[in-house]
């Protein structure tokens, strides 16, 4: 990857870009968003700059949010460089993602990349807030992307349990075990400040009905194999087809939560950005 152009940041500080790496423009654009629970992560770990790089290798410039993270929740260790941005809750990071949406828009032409071309992504909270951005254009008659792409993602405060293969998988690999309902939720009432019942669409889109995804765009699901929020990913793909939506669930096999911020770990991490590679190539003007 030395071939790749520098990354710089730009938007404020909002985003960083990865220009692609190509002769000719213009390029897909992908809207990459990290994760962390929410409250957690930044935009120079794996699942943001590794796969950033990756993708721009392969041709499509990425914008790496880095977005207001939620705050820290009690018995979560600080990190070692606190990030200069202050801490906000929901909808502080589905803000800044329409933000740099809109951002994108405007500078297309400057970055060399085709408006009919644009992607948004992210990977497990990052997932969550990608999707809820997408439901948020949708609600307002916005210009939606051309395709999502959904690492891993949590999208239910309030899962469903495993159907039992899962639950033996995960009995059978306890150090993947660490998503249960109470972990979850806790995740959620954080970000949300308070309780999840009546929670915007936004922040919780695996609720969201047919009839609320029915504008939905084409969408590629990788989830992880022994992981459970594999359940709410499962769910928002039934619900997607049943709204007729074009969707793609691929679990990775052999994968925990969290492989693409592993990529030296074997080729799990390879595996699903030639999968994201593949579909961002395929877009057509």
């Amino acid at each position: 990857m030395s071939n790749t152009p520098t990354p710089y940041g730009a938007a404020g500080g909002l985003v960083r870009v990865y220009p692609a790496r190509v002769i000719e423009r213009p390029t897909p654009g992908l809207v990459w968003l990290h994760g962390g629970g929410f409250a957690a992560g930044d935009i120079d770990m794996p699942e943001a700059d590794h796969v950033a790089r990756t993708l721009a290798d392969a041709g499509t410039t990425v914008l790496s949010v880095d977005y207001r993270l939620a705050p820290l929740p009690d018995g979560w260790e600080p990190p070692a460089v606190e990030p200069g941005r202050d801490r906000a809750g929901f909808p502080a990071a589905s803000d800044d993602t329409l933000a740099v949406w809109d951002w994108l828009h405007t500078e297309a032409a400057t970055l060399g990349v085709d408006p009919a071309r644009l992607a948004i992504g992210g990977a497990s909270a990052g997932a969550n807030i990608a999707a809820g951005a997408v439901l948020r254009l949708i609600a307002n008659d916005r210009a939606l992307p051309a395709l999502v792409l959904l690492a891993y993602p949590t999208l239910l405060a309030e899962q469903p349990d495993p159907d039992e293969a899962l639950r033996a998988a995960l009995d059978a690999q306890p150090e993947a075990d660490r998503f249960g309902r109470d972990a979850v939720l806790g995740m959620y009432e954080n970000y949300l400040g308070g309780s999840v019942v009546g929670a915007p669409l936004a922040a919780i889109p695996g609720l969201a009905t047919a009839d609320e995804l029915a504008e939905f765009p084409p969408t590629l699901i990788v989830a992880g194999d022994v992981d459970e929020l594999r359940v709410s990913s499962e769910h928002f793909a039934r619900t997607l087809a049943a709204a007729g939506r074009e969707v793609e669930h691929v679990i990775e096999p052999g994968t925990d939560h969290g492989h693409l911020n592993r990529p030296d770990e074997g080729d799990a991490a390879s595996l699903t950005l030639a999968r994201f590679a593949a579909r961002l190539a395929a877009l057509s003007s």
